[in-house]
């Protein structure tokens, strides 16, 4: 019978030292009312590795720190599943040690909704790797931010907004981060490139390792705010709409993507022009799009496609991974 020992977030955690079960349906509530200050990240390892069952952790954190530790949970038999991208996207030597860590009899990591949130992107490439194929390229929309704003600034069909009133309804829909340069800058992007190439066998040693194209001007990266960026961008909006233009001439349209050639070693992040009925091109909304070229499929892709952001389709990401660890458990 699984049950919940520990929760927590920034402020407080809850628990009991005897590892009694806390209720599951009350756990949010109960934590925001009589949550204590939370321990160490030492401290939670030696609790959680002292518990009289297996324990699996759920780190829905986007914290480099509880990733750096990893290794440490792992090596005293816990468990984890989590969409972090930091663990899987930065220090390679992290990334050895995580997997150096790991046994097929546990404990186990599981990271789908690292990459395209609740879209089977890496439980296919391992399947692929693990089966025998050869994965030579991966190309895709890998930012559903990104993908909308395209979508919407450069239509199949249609005239888009200006690229700035595009990022403004994007960010007032809830699509962007609390300040869009976190989008814009193209490092979320080149975080899953990171992560996917290494899954198909290229030492990539970190995201800084590529050419990573940033929408965001030169002379607005120092702005303090992200109000005062949105209030600038639109002095801007010449450099986007000429890239527009220039695919418009070519009959293409504009869109930006993040592929990794497995054969050549190359990855990059960036705009790219594409003939109207490319698959790339004809996405809806803020949908992703993930296709992976290997010697199996020969010159048709396994092409994935669906949402790839939001709560809902990431949280049954990481509760697929969490039934798939008590599986085997």
């Amino acid at each position: 019978m699984e049950t919940l020992c520990y929760i927590a977030d920034i402020d407080r955690a809850l628990y009991h030292d005897d590892y009694s079960e806390l209720d599951i349906g009350l756990a949010l509530e109960t934590l925001q009312k009589r949550g204590r200050n939370p321990p160490s990240l030492d401290k939670i390892i030696d609790y959680l590795s002292g518990a009289p069952h297996k324990v699996i952790v759920a780190d829905n954190t986007s914290s480099q720190a509880v990733a750096s530790a990893y290794p440490s949970f792992l090596r005293r038999g816990i468990s984890i599943i989590t969409p972090n991208k930091k663990a899987f996207s930065g220090d390679y030597k992290l990334w050895g040690e995580i997997f150096d860590t790991t046994t097929p009899i546990g404990p186990f990591v599981y990271h789908e909704s690292s990459v395209g949130a609740g879209m089977p992107i890496i439980s296919t490439i391992n399947d692929l790797v693990n089966t025998g194929d050869e994965v030579t390229r991966i190309e895709g929309v890998f930012s559903g931010t990104l993908s909308f704003l395209f979508n919407s600034f450069a239509p199949t069909s249609g005239n888009g907004g200006t690229w700035s009133a595009e990022v403004i309804k994007a960010k007032e829909l809830g699509y962007t981060e609390p300040d869009p340069r976190d989008d814009l800058n193209g490092l979320d992007v080149a975080r899953k490139i990171t992560i996917l190439g290494r899954l198909a066998g290229l030492p990539i040693e970190s995201p800084a390792a590529f050419p990573v194209q940033s929408l965001i001007p030169q002379e607005l990266e120092g702005i303090a705010n992200a109000s005062e960026f949105l209030k600038r961008l639109p002095e801007f909006d010449s450099v986007m709409e000429e890239h527009k233009k220039v695919a418009e001439k070519a009959g293409k349209v504009i869109r930006y993507i993040g592929s990794v050639d497995v054969t050549t070693g190359q990855a990059k992040v960036g705009l790219e022009l594409f003939e109207p009925t490319h698959p790339i091109a004809t996405l809806q909304g803020s949908d992703n799009i993930i296709s992976f070229y290997t010697k199996r499929y020969g010159k048709m892709p396994l092409t994935i496609r669906g949402a790839g952001a939001g709560g809902q389709v990431t949280a049954m990401g990481v509760t697929g991974d969490l039934l798939k660890i008590i599986s085997q458990m």
